[in-house]
């Protein structure tokens, strides 16, 4: 029997397209995952605050796409094999759903070979509004776009009619301006982190290098291995079967140092990250060695204040997407059940002894006996008080126990501040 093709509404789909849950750092994490399996050296990410006419741009050395390679690109659900090892992709539908959950106007440009014509395309919500097409555009206008593409292979994506990231229908005065340098911070932030081991060069391919607004991103390392007093546990690894598919998980733990082990203080500030120590501590999942969770503890246990040096390094094949649940957005996962209560007991092994050095912090704080004086005439030597050594939980409950109604709120945003050092 013959089956009736249904071609869904295009203004209904992709403006609900557009919520699947990025937020601007994660999307653009999205597009740099692309130049990174079109074999990318270098990126740029650049933006320009102009009112309506503010952009974000993209660009990478990769190796380019050609017209039907471009064209497979920009359609929703792209039909190719992300099987190789180098590729990040999974669903097909990342390019596209990242870039407009932030923006009106979509535009991929690309060079293959450097004695071809720039070749472009653009995805206009204006335009699907009107037409209730499935139509891309043709790139017409390449001000924004040659520049980066000036002789050499490469892709160019730029975002234009920024309304998910500016805020306004019409973006236009200071507040708008200092947000997006705002949330270029932010981004600067978790590339460092999601693509640290592409920064560092600990990979088996080039070093990555990516610019933003003329600065080069550092990579940013979890787990502070260029701290003498950072330990690195023994490292497991585990095989899962899921549904008949099978695949190897590496498990890297680290216990960081206490406050005052760091090298510097400027490095134990550094080391919080961009969600601060509590919030960092547990788990950080990498698919393809790309992170694509960071912190928690994916219902092993609660966040603790005295775990908080606590950071594991787990890594999966693609094979295993399954397996771990990881979503289209690839911003979070699921612990397979099966690996829960296999790596239970190495899990325990590590959070105890964080406990165990956060606990060593407060004793080596124990205030000293003070020199005594002798001979005539002098003063008395103090009697000296014994101290008890609390954690931060119970000064903090000792505090909030005696504060009075009106001082609760102080108290408690003291508390927090102290907590998220």
């Amino acid at each position: 029997m013959r089956g009736i093709e249904v071609v869904p509404s295009a203004k209904r789909l992709i403006t609900s397209l557009r919520d699947l849950g990025y937020d601007l750092p994660q999307a653009v994490a999205d597009i740099v995952d692309n130049s990174i399996a079109a074999g990318a050296k270098t990126i740029h990410i650049d933006t320009q605050f102009n009112g309506d006419d503010s952009w974000l741009r993209v660009s990478d050395d990769g190796s380019g796409m050609s017209n039907p390679q471009l064209l497979e690109a920009m359609r929703y659900g792209s039909d190719r094999d992300y099987t190789a090892e180098s590729d990040l992709g999974k669903f097909g539908l990342g390019m596209k759903t990242a870039s407009l959950s932030q923006c009106q106007r979509l535009t991929v440009a690309s060079r293959s070979s450097p004695g071809k014509a720039v070749i472009g395309y653009s995805w206009d919500l204006d335009h699907i509004q009107k037409t209730n097409r499935w139509e891309i555009l043709p790139l017409t206008d390449t001000r924004v776009i040659s520049e980066k593409l000036q002789n050499a292979t490469g892709t160019v994506i730029l975002w234009e009619r920024l309304d998910r990231i500016l805020g306004y229908t019409h973006p236009y005065g200071e507040p708008q301006r200092l947000q997006l340098n705002k949330i270029s911070r932010e981004i600067e932030e978790h590339l460092a982190m999601v693509f640290h081991k592409f920064l560092s060069g600990q990979l088996d391919r080039p070093k990555l290098k990516i610019v933003l607004n003329s600065a080069t991103l550092e990579a940013w390392d979890p787990y502070c291995r260029n701290q003498q007093n950072t330990t690195q546990c023994a490292t497991s690894t585990y095989s899962i079967i899921h549904e008949g598919q099978s695949g190897v998980v590496l498990m890297e733990p680290f216990v960081l140092p206490n406050m005052d082990d760091f090298n510097t203080p400027a490095e134990h500030k550094k080391a919080a990250g961009p969600k601060k120590w509590n919030s960092q501590q547990g788990f950080y999942f990498y698919r393809m060695d790309r992170m694509i969770q960071s912190g928690g503890w994916s219902g092993l246990r609660a966040k603790d204040e005295h775990i908080k040096l606590a950071r594991i390094g787990i890594r999966f094949s693609k094979e295993l997407d399954d397996a771990f649940k990881i979503n289209v957005a690839k911003m979070r996962v699921q612990l397979p059940q099966q690996l829960k209560e296999k790596i239970e007991k190495e899990v325990q092994a590590v959070t105890k002894a964080a406990r165990e050095r956060y606990a060593r912090a407060g004793k080596s704080r124990r205030p000293t006996t003070p020199p005594t004086s002798s001979g005539s005439g002098s003063a008395p030597t103090p009697r000296l008080i014994s101290v008890p050594v609390l954690t931060l939980d119970q000064w903090a409950t000792r505090l909030l126990a005696v504060a009075t109604p009106a001082e609760l709120s102080a108290v408690q945003a003291a508390l927090n501040r102290l907590k998220s050092r």
